[in-house]
């Protein structure tokens, strides 16, 4: 008998038990791509996004781990991206670095936190990847080799 499993998320804000992280609130469907519920972790530190003046493939606006998966193919030069790629919790390792659109969702649904900046997986250029500042919502764009927050989120379907 095959049975699914039905997931009730907490409040926003709460950590989801066994989620690996608290509730970030539901992702809007978009660009063909399902809603999903997002769940973010603790933060991992500080660390680069990677190599400045080097095109990265990781241009999604929207999708983190199609961003995050396509660094990690393409090189081990992207420490941000294998923090959260190495990132274990509550049994869970399918983490993953969120898009510019991820995290501002998150912020939007979450208000403030007192995070500082954190590193998005979605590069502007050669030169400059997003951030989002938790602080005041703001979107940012800041060298690829300067270190900012890393915090790894997961995302869960909607049933």
């Amino acid at each position: 008998m095959n049975t699914a499993l039905t997931l009730t998320p907490p409040a926003i804000g709460e950590v989801w038990t066994g989620q690996g992280g608290i509730y970030a609130g539901i992702v809007p469907a978009r660009s063909g791509a399902e809603a999903y519920h997002l769940v973010i972790g603790e933060e991992l530190g500080r660390f680069e996004w990677g190599p400045y003046e080097v095109e990265a493939p990781a241009t999604s606006l929207i999708d983190g781990l199609a961003n995050t998966l396509a660094l990690l193919e393409a090189s081990d030069e992207y420490p941000a991206a294998k923090a959260v790629a190495a990132h274990q919790a509550d049994g869970h390792s399918d983490f993953y670095l969120p898009a510019a659109a991820e995290l501002y969702e998150a912020w939007l649904n979450l208000g403030y936190k007192d995070w500082g900046y954190l590193w998005s997986s979605s590069q502007r250029s050669a030169y400059f990847a997003f951030t989002m500042y938790f602080v005041d919502g703001i979107q940012y764009y800041d060298g690829k080799d300067n270190e900012f927050r890393v915090r790894p989120v997961r995302r869960l379907p909607i049933q």
